[in-house]
């Protein structure tokens, strides 16, 4: 039965204790992994997603509508006790207006923010934390005059939408000014220019945070991106250990700055230096948290449920090297079966494979389709096998 409408102050005063129904922006799969592991909790879930039979829509009642529906918002707020999201693109007029008839803990005002790039720049360098040098760009002028102060190469960013690399144009001549500004203004959307981070590599935090402000961070993952997609992620990273330390801080330094609720993963260039900058937030569990599933004694999925019903935080403690790999549509049926017969590569280099598929309907190229968890004696094992399977050659 749903229990009455807490508000923000009496759910923080009152943590949502399992038998509360969650309600949950999206169905994709970030909403299913939060619903597996939930209902385990003993949570109930309520997806509201445009697509028939969504991910999490296969294991929990779905709403099918499009996300700026409001109609489709009271439904949604009717049947639950709290809402989440489980990605930055749902409309933020619809958090807004849940917010006035439910519990959206995350709120709306941090979604308005990390959905837009020069927003969510400007709230990071407010919590005192460094970003690459950028400029706002309203005209091809303003574009030839920000590349010349910044240098060349620098990367030109839709301010909203965008992800895998969609929305951005690396510019590495003048000559390049222009189309890439035509390409991109021709979305409609403001744009930003970004410094171009000469970094070593790229790492991510992912931090938890509830209403009444306890915070714990995940071991920091190291990401290895192939055509601006998540291949793998790498844990522990292969970075000296004060530069993970001062990359947790400054994470929850931004999560409490933004007075984020739920999961914020901060991702950061590293450079040769060992100075970090931060690159993007995303207000949701996120690709290179997966690893946590099976590696940490809380998965980043639990944490999410536990930080919007503001339960004590799950401890984060890494448990085995990991190694994550992403299962995009053209490595879905050579992965599937692999898993059919005995992995003697894996028995030779001593590590265990943790299949998790997403229940999408197609299989398209560049789609998401799953992972796989490596857990390893030592992540060099791990990265050994993604290497001599052979599956992600074409990458």
């Amino acid at each position: 039965m749903r229990q009455p409408y807490q508000n923000e102050q009496t759910a923080a005063a009152k943590p949502l204790l399992p038998g509360t129904t969650i309600g949950v922006l999206g169905g994709g799969q970030l909403g299913r992994m939060i619903a597996l592991e939930g209902v385990r909790m003993g949570y109930s879930f309520v997806t509201l997603d445009p697509a028939p039979q969504s991910p999490l829509g296969q294991i929990a009642e779905q709403i099918t509508a499009a996300y700026d529906d409001v109609e489709a918002a009271r439904q949604l707020a009717e049947k639950a006790d709290v809402i989440t999201y489980e990605f930055e693109n749902v409309d933020a007029n619809v958090a807004a207006l849940l917010e006035e008839q439910s519990y959206v803990p995350q709120g709306s005002r941090l979604l308005y923010t990390t959905q837009h790039r020069l927003r969510e720049k400007a709230a990071i360098e407010a919590a005192g934390v460094p970003v690459a040098p950028y400029r706002q760009i309203r005209s091809l002028e303003e574009l030839t005059s920000a590349a010349a102060e910044l240098g060349l190469p620098c990367v030109l960013k839709t301010a909203t939408g965008g992800y895998d690399g969609k929305g951005q144009a690396v510019i590495r001549r003048e000559e390049e000014l222009a189309a890439a500004y035509d390409t991109l203004a021709s979305t409609g959307a403001e744009l930003v220019l970004e410094k171009f981070v000469k970094f070593a590599c790229e790492i991510s935090v992912i931090a938890a945070r509830t209403p009444s402000g306890r915070i714990k961070s995940f071991p920091p993952a190291e990401n290895v991106h192939v055509n601006n997609i998540l291949h793998l992620s790498i844990v522990p990273a292969r970075v000296p250990d004060e530069v993970l330390k001062r990359a947790t801080e400054l994470a929850e330094r931004v999560a409490a700055g933004l007075n984020a609720v739920g999961l914020l993963a901060v991702e950061m260039f590293v450079t040769e230096e060992g100075e970090l900058y931060v690159n993007e937030l995303a207000p949701r569990p996120h690709n290179s948290g997966h690893y946590t599933m099976e590696a940490c004694t809380t998965s980043q999925f639990e944490q999410h449920v536990r930080a919007i019903c503001d339960l004590p935080l799950g401890e984060t403690t890494l448990l085995t090297p990991v190694v994550m790999v992403n299962v995009l549509g053209q490595h879905l049926e050579e992965v599937i079966g692999r898993f059919g017969q005995p992995d003697e590569l894996a028995e030779d280099l001593g590590i265990v494979p943790k299949l998790h598929l997403y229940g999408k309907s197609e299989a398209k190229v560049n789609r998401k389709m799953g992972h796989i968890n490596l857990l390893c004696a030592d992540v060099q094992s791990g990265l050994d096998w993604v290497e001599k399977t052979k599956i992600w050659r074409q990458d």
